[in-house]
C-alpha cells in the first residue's frame, strides 16, 4: 500500500504544471545542446514492447498500443526538433499476414486508428515540414485503409523539410526482391536507337545505291552503242529489270534481311557489368535517402526482424534497449545521441590525422 500511495504522489507531482514547465525547460536545453554537435540524419525504430508494456501493467493490449503511439509523437518531436531529417518506423510486418485473420484484421483496423490520431497530429508535421511515406507492398492492404493512406501521404506531400517513413507492410528481403526484379527490368530494355548519319545501316542503303545508279548508267550507254547484238540486248534487258526493279521477289527478300540484320546491330542493351550497389540502392524503397546512421529497437529483444538489412552499413549504430516502447523517452533516448556524437567526433577526427598525415607524406616526398 505505502508505495502504491507513492506512486499516486510521484505522478501527481510530475503532472503537476510547475514540474511540467520546469521538465519542458529542461528538455529544450538539452535539445539545443544536442544541436550544437552532429545530428544523424537518418533514424529507423523499431517499436518492440507495446503488448508486454499492457501486460506488465494489467491493462489492455490496445491501451498499450495507444501509450506506444504516444511515445511515437514525442520521439519524433524530439528527432525533427533535433535536425533529423528521415524518421523510419517499423509498423507492420508482410509476416504478420501468416497469424489467424482475426488478428490479422484486428492489425488493420488499429493501423487505421493510428493514422487517423497521426495526422491528428497535423500540426507537428506542418510545424516541422514532414511528410508521411509509406514503404511495403502496397497490393496487401485492404482498400479503404489504402484510401485513408493515399489521403494522410497527399495531406503532407507539400511538406519538403523532413520524412517520416512507415514501413507498412513490409521486409527487407522483400524490399530486396523487389529492386532486383525492377533492375533486371531496367536492363533487359532496349536502348534508344539513334539514327546516325555513319550508322551501319545508312551506310548499306548509300552502298547499294550508288550500285545501282552505275548499273543503270552502263545499260543506258550499251543501249545508245550501235555495235551491241540481240544477244548482248537481251542480257542486258535481263541484268536491267533484275537490277532496277528492287521490288521483284527475290531482291525483295535480300533487302528486308539485310533490314533485319540492321536492326539488331543497332539494338543495344545496358551492360549488366555496371550493375552495382550504387544501381540497386536506387531501386530500394528509400532511394535518395540520407545512409541510415540510427537503428534502435527495444523490449531488450536483440535482432532486426528483416529490418532495413540492406540500410545497413558498416557506420550505422545499432541499439538494442531493453525498456519497453510506451516508455521510451527522451530520457532514454538522449544517452543514444550523445553516444553516436562521440562516436562520430571520434570518427571525423581520425579521418582528419589520417589527410593530414597523408599530405605531410606527400610533402616530405616533394622535398
Amino acid at each position: 500500500m505505502p508505495s502504491m500511495h507513492l506512486s499516486q504522489v510521484r505522478k501527481w507531482l510530475l503532472q503537476s504544471p510547475p514540474v511540467e514547465w520546469g521538465i519542458l525547460q529542461i528538455r529544450e536545453l538539452l535539445v539545443g545542446a544536442l544541436r550544437q554537435g552532429p545530428i544523424p540524419q537518418h533514424i529507423a525504430f523499431v517499436m518492440d514492447g507495446n503488448r508486454r508494456f499492457a501486460k506488465s501493467r494489467q491493462i489492455e493490449t490496445v491501451e498499450g498500443h495507444n501509450l506506444g503511439f504516444e511515445a511515437l509523437a514525442k520521439i519524433l518531436e524530439i528527432c525533427y526538433k533535433s535536425g533529423v531529417k528521415v524518421v523510419t518506423v517499423y509498423a507492420f510486418s508482410i509476416e504478420n499476414f501468416k497469424r489467424s485473420k482475426y488478428e490479422v484484421d484486428g492489425l488493420m483496423d488499429m493501423a487505421k486508428i493510428k493514422l487517423a490520431q497521426l495526422l491528428q497530429h497535423g500540426d507537428l508535421l506542418d510545424r516541422y515540414g514532414v511528410s508521411i511515406r509509406i514503404l511495403g507492398q502496397r497490393e496487401l492492404i485492404k482498400p479503404d485503409l489504402l484510401a485513408d493512406i493515399d489521403r494522410a501521404m497527399k495531406r503532407t506531400s507539400k511538406n519538403g523539410d523532413a520524412i517520416l517513413n512507415v514501413c507498412f507492410p513490409y521486409t527487407s528481403h522483400d524490399e530486396i526482391t523487389t529492386a532486383i526484379r525492377n533492375t533486371v527490368i531496367d536492363y533487359t530494355k532496349p536502348l534508344p536507337t539513334q539514327h546516325r548519319p555513319f550508322s551501319e545501316s545508312h551506310i548499306k542503303h548509300t552502298i547499294r545505291a550508288r550500285h545501282l545508279s552505275v548499273a543503270a548508267t552502263r545499260i543506258r550507254e550499251r543501249s545508245r552503242s550501235p555495235s551491241s547484238g540481240g544477244t548482248s540486248d537481251m542480257e542486258d534487258s535481263s541484268f536491267s529489270s533484275a537490277t532496277l526493279h528492287p521490288e521483284s521477289p527475290p531482291e525483295q527478300s535480300i533487302a528486308v534481311d539485310d533490314d533485319e540484320v540492321g536492326k539488331k546491330l543497332l539494338t543495344t542493351y545496358p551492360d549488366p557489368e555496371n550493375i552495382t550497389s550504387d544501381i540497386l540502392n536506387d531501386h530500394m524503397y528509400t532511394a535518395g535517402l540520407p545512409p541510415l546512421d540510427l537503428l534502435v529497437r527495444t523490449s531488450g529483444v536483440e535482432r532486426l526482424s528483416d529490418f532495413m538489412l540492406w540500410q545497413c552499413h558498416q557506420s550505422t549504430k545499432i541499439v538494442f534497449l531493453k525498456c519497453m516502447w510506451p516508455e521510451f523517452d527522451l530520457w532514454y533516448f538522449l544517452p543514444v545521441l550523445v553516444e553516436w556524437q562521440y562516436k562520430r567526433k571520434k570518427e571525423d577526427e581520425q579521418e582528419r590525422e589520417g589527410l593530414s598525415l597523408k599530405s605531410r607524406r606527400i610533402k616530405n616526398k616533394d622535398t
